[in-house]
């Protein structure tokens, strides 16, 4: 697939540029490596948002840099959703309930988190969504455009200077309120459940739980195999339908002889209605392999439309796209068949576009090239996908070219941990819940199994991407709704015991 590839999901599968060629003869569309795929934050600047939910929406003058004690740098508005229409108040120490903004709108964010807006009334919560700094409105320098103009102005771009903003605006926001005592739980999905389960270790004395969903916080160095994500992948579509599978695997050479032929990529161009022509039949397999992974992460049991508008069980329809084509279909009209099903369900796109973001700097691409690091690869005998050994010399030549920066593949297990993650957190952790589903390609890469008696894994069989933190829908399976309720009492718990705490404390 590309050496340009882009990043995702919480996201995340990369693309690369698109310009007209007229090359003959294209290389093997297998890569020279591989960045992990991006979460799912990249659709966020795509949607038009429907505020299903009430908030007010509020800026917050954070600093630039919170490690540092320059007064040179300029502070930045942080963009932020809050409600506290159901919130008990300081009296009454009501809780604030905080997600954790991911690598997108926070708006976006919000819309897909019901789980949150549902139980707040229940708890007498405060809601509060901080949005991620670069990200959304949430622009340092006043500008996308000056904030990812080079190195140094993206510099700043971490996950600890996010987790510090988050720390700051709650410090300051409940002295505003005089509720410093009100306690403080984290939410957050996919890279925003990192972030959140991040935060309970790193600010304990700030928020007192964390609900971490489908946050692969393992997924760096050599903590979980490297070809973990793809086999979840496969398995996905292998379950639905073993033909599919196969065809899917050698679809990339065909799809690889057909580039290399005399006007090879315009065939393909019009096979796949593209806008524009192909510059490489790499392009067009980053293109698939991107609908592939997502598929994967939303295969929800109901029609959603948090990518894409699709159907319930998505995987399933593309298979039976693919495999109901008739006989007189060459493979690639079958995969094109199947992939519509995700980038046109609706019947409504005239022709493709494989980029959206022609000049590759964006936010995730940033941080996996300096310590978002997941080694990515995938195998001949279990993999749907082509052949591929994670090569860190040419990950590390890419983003040089992209940034002039050099990764840092092991900071943030230096920073957060991760490495015997059982034994650490079992000695200094509490109150994380780590929720998965097994058909979510990222749930690999998370805490599948339970740490201590505050430390739980919640790991269901038919679960996607984050699916527990979606809106409640009359058609949810009961061990969806189980596991709502189990995570409810989980911090329930935690609220409670903080309350006998401090009326402990308070009675001494």
């Amino acid at each position: 697939m590309a050496t340009n590839k882009l990043l995702s999901l919480l996201l995340l599968i990369i693309v690369s540029i698109i310009t007209t060629s007229s090359v003959v003869s294209q290389p093997s569309i297998t890569p020279s490596f591989r960045r992990a795929p991006r979460f799912p934050g990249k659709f966020s600047h795509n949607h038009n948002f429907k505020q299903q939910y009430r908030y007010e929406t509020r800026y917050f003058s954070q600093r630039l840099d919170h490690f540092s004690f320059s007064s040179d740098l300029p502070s930045f508005p942080q963009r932020y959703l809050i409600n506290t229409e159901h919130w008990v108040g300081p009296s009454r120490l009501g809780p604030i309930f905080l997600y954790c903004g991911n690598e997108g709108d926070i708006e976006w964010f919000a819309a897909n988190t019901g789980f949150v807006w549902e139980i707040a009334p229940k708890f007498g919560a405060m809601v509060l969504f901080p949005e991620h700094r670069y990200y959304g409105e949430s622009m340092p320098y006043g500008s996308r455009e000056e904030a990812y103009k080079n190195g140094t102005t993206l510099s700043f771009l971490t996950a600890e200077q996010a987790l510090a903003d988050f720390a700051v605006l709650i410090t300051d926001l409940k002295r505003n309120f005089s509720a410093e005592a009100c306690p403080v739980v984290l939410f957050g999905g996919s890279y925003g459940g990192m972030l959140a389960s991040w935060m309970r270790l790193k600010y304990p004395h700030i928020a007192i739980g964390a609900l971490a969903s489908s946050a692969p916080i393992l997924q760096f160095e050599d903590i979980v195999p490297p070809e973990t994500f793809y086999n979840i992948v496969s398995n996905s579509f292998r379950r639905e339908s073993t033909t599919c599978f196969n065809t899917i695997k050698e679809s990339w050479d065909v799809l690889n002889s057909e580039g290399q032929k005399h006007n090879g990529l315009q065939q393909l161009t019009k096979t796949f209605r593209l806008c524009r022509e192909l510059r490489s039949a790499e392009d067009l397999a980053n293109w698939l392999d991107s609908a592939y992974s997502f598929l994967a992460m939303v295969n929800y049991p109901y029609p959603s439309e948090f990518l894409m508008p699709l159907p319930g069980h998505p995987i399933r329809e593309v298979c039976r796209k693919i495999d109901d084509s008739p006989d007189g279909g060459g493979i690639l009209e079958r995969i094109f068949k199947g992939v519509s099903v995700y980038y046109n369900y609706t019947g409504n796109v005239d022709c493709f576009q494989l980029d959206d973001d022609p000049h590759g700097m964006n936010g995730w691409n940033w941080q996996a090239c300096t310590e978002m690091i997941m080694p990515m690869s995938s195998s001949h005998d279990t993999s749907m996908f082509p052949t591929y050994d994670f090569n860190y010399s040419s990950y590390q030549d890419d983003c040089w070219k992209a940034f002039r920066v050099m990764p840092m593949p092991r900071w943030i297990t230096t920073e957060f941990g991760g490495h015997d993650i059982k034994t650490i957190l079992k000695m200094f952790g509490s109150n994380i819940i780590f929720s998965n589903g097994l058909l979510d390609p990222w749930s690999g890469g998370s805490v599948l199994q339970n740490i201590s008696d505050s430390i739980v894994a919640l790991v269901t069989e038919e679960g996607a991407h984050h699916v527990d933190l979606r809106a409640a829908l009359p058609g949810d399976p009961d061990w969806l709704i189980e596991q709502r309720t189990t995570e409810t009492k989980l911090i329930d718990g935690w609220i409670q015991n903080y309350y006998l705490a401090k009326k402990t404390t308070f009675n001494i």
